[in-house]
């Protein structure tokens, strides 16, 4: 009797353990996520810059998304993407110009123009040798300098040709992973330029010294920020830091200094499947009204 008791102890330990397996990242795309008949399509447009001042000689990609119900005579709310190829990409798990396109349409958002950038590459040196990225100099690094990049060289060659609105409640800015922790840096440094935030397995851990944020928050003015993070316990745990306690330590700071904030906390890895398949309800969320 005791054997199969045991036998049936450890049948039913693994398939609760495969049925585990099974759920991380398990995540599907809703209809938000999917092109619908009738629904305007905005436009996406590729570019190229080069840092003349704040990451000198640094080379990258970005794209701008406008909305088919863009008026250049009215303007248009802000949304900047860290890792910018990443959300800009239909095919990817966040497919951001699809998104839009829907919730735009359905006035679950204002009419919004999309900025993702790519992380900037130093040019190598040599033909026959590769450039270096500049990455998690640019976005875990703290302190203000990825934002005056943002903010003094590359939004003003974009605001030469678009009418967007200066209103911190009206520009919004996200990222994953690196990308998430220098999201937040952005608005925390400049939150008159950036009033929301939105975070995807972001890496608010001891790379470049990040995991000081819950302390900060807990110790400084409640700074005008909404924020929307998204984590899972299945996310990095490394010689940086463990990802999950990490976020859940973001979370309890924003919570005990009162910020606008919601965290969204699954079963997910360092991927952009939860983040993604959330996504219609993470930008409702933040660009609600009330």
């Amino acid at each position: 009797m005791l054997l199969k008791v045991l036998a049936l102890t450890v049948g039913l330990l693994l398939a609760s353990g495969v049925a585990d397996l099974r759920a991380a990242d398990d995540y599907k795309h809703g209809p938000d996520s999917n092109r619908q008949d009738g629904v305007p399509q905005g436009k996406v447009t590729q570019h190229k810059f080069t840092s003349a001042k704040i990451f000198p000689g640094t080379e990258r990609d970005y794209w701008i998304y406008v909305p088919a119900q863009y008026d250049k005579a009215k303007p248009a709310a802000l949304m900047v993407f860290q890792d910018g190829g990443a959300y800009v990409n239909e095919k990817s798990d966040f497919r951001i110009p699809v998104v839009f396109d829907n919730l735009i349409h359905k006035q679950e958002m204002p009419v919004t123009i999309g900025v993702f950038i790519s992380p900037g590459v130093v040019p190598p040196v040599k033909p026959e040798t590769k450039g270096r990225q500049n990455r998690s100099f640019e976005y875990d690094s703290m302190g203000d300098q990825y934002a005056k990049f943002l903010l003094e060289e590359l939004m003003p060659v974009i605001d030469k040709d678009y009418n967007i609105s200066k209103e911190p409640a009206l520009r919004a800015i996200c990222g994953i992973s690196s990308g998430g922790i220098c999201a937040w840096t952005v608005a925390w440094e400049r939150p008159d330029q950036f009033g929301k935030v939105l975070s995807h397995v972001g890496s608010f851990t001891n790379i470049r010294g990040g995991h000081v944020y819950p302390a900060l928050i807990r110790k400084t003015e409640r700074k005008p920020i909404r924020i929307f993070l998204q984590d899972g316990s299945n996310d990095l745990d490394n010689l940086h830091g463990s990802w999950p306690l990490a976020n859940q330590e973001m979370a309890a700071a924003l919570k005990f200094s009162k910020y606008d904030y919601k965290f969204e906390y699954g079963d997910g890895g360092h991927s952009g499947k939860h983040g993604g398949a959330i996504m219609p309800e993470s930008l409702r969320w933040l660009w609600r009204k009330d």
